[in-house]
């Protein structure tokens, strides 16, 4: 997509992290933003810092009569949505399947899978209509191969968001609209913090996790760049392909398996 036509970006978990580091990049560029977040001191203090270009929206992204409302309230005062960012998420539990919290499961789920097809529900159709837009989901190197234990969770709803946007990319093709999936490994954002603020558990039983040099700041760059050229998948770091080769190669085990039996 051709940022320099792209006139408002709607970005869910905008007052932190990644979400406010796309926004950031976005804005940049010369675009409306509205961040949408459930933090609504987050919000404030963003939106204190920053001028008319941004306007702040609160949203559960598990409630779906709130994003009609957040839609055409944004919309209202930037005009339609041209970009769509499904950001907002919660960090893994950090607890195995065999001793987990069923509600910690669907915490998760709902928030980090559900929450993303929620923002699809409310813009896609609208999108195609006009055959203009683009739509990001933000998933997670956890969406591409399940490699550490105790993402159990987390991974279920990130692989779910990694094959949703890949349909949905197929689906929109034809009209027009692009769709790219946004795969982070570890960057620094307050993730584990906005976790624990809506009750939800972090981490309990995974090892320590080594510090990131990748900034939020990064990231909104790569996804800027990544929707100009239509990317299918964004990647922030460069180590991540012996994970997934791994798993692909046990996929094509199988495969070549099946086809010699």
């Amino acid at each position: 997509m051709d940022l320099s036509q792209a006139k408002h970006a709607f970005i869910t978990g905008g007052a932190s992290g990644i979400g406010l580091g796309i926004a950031d990049a976005l804005a940049k560029r010369g675009i409306a933003v509205t961040i949408a977040d459930i933090n609504e001191e987050a919000l404030k203090e963003v939106l204190a810092t920053r001028g008319n270009q941004f306007r702040g929206i609160h949203l559960d992204t598990r409630d779906r009569d709130a994003w009609q409302k957040a839609k055409d309230e944004a919309e209202g005062a930037f005009g339609p949505v041209d970009i769509l960012v499904n950001n907002a998420g919660i960090a893994p539990n950090g607890q195995p399947f065999a001793s987990m919290d069923p509600e910690s499961f669907d915490r998760i789920v709902a928030i980090n899978l559900t929450g993303v097809a929620n923002g699809v529900f409310a813009f896609a159709g609208e999108m195609c209509e006009r055959g203009k837009g683009h739509i990001v989901n933000t998933s997670s190197q956890a969406g591409l191969t399940a490699a550490i234990p105790g993402v159990g969770a987390y991974a279920v709803a990130k692989f779910g968001v990694t094959a949703l946007s890949e349909n949905l990319r197929m689906e929109m093709a034809e009209h027009g609209v692009g769709v790219s999936v946004l795969c982070p490994g570890l960057v620094k954002t307050n993730l584990a913090a906005n976790t624990v603020r809506i009750g939800g558990d972090v981490r309990k039983y995974m090892p320590a996790m080594p510090e990131s040099d990748v900034t939020p700041a990064d990231v909104g760059e790569m996804v800027a760049e990544g929707i100009e050229q239509d990317a299918a998948y964004i990647l922030t770091h460069k180590d991540v392909w012996p994970g997934i080769e791994n798993r692909m190669n046990a996929i094509k085990a199988a495969c070549d398996y099946r086809k010699n039996a």
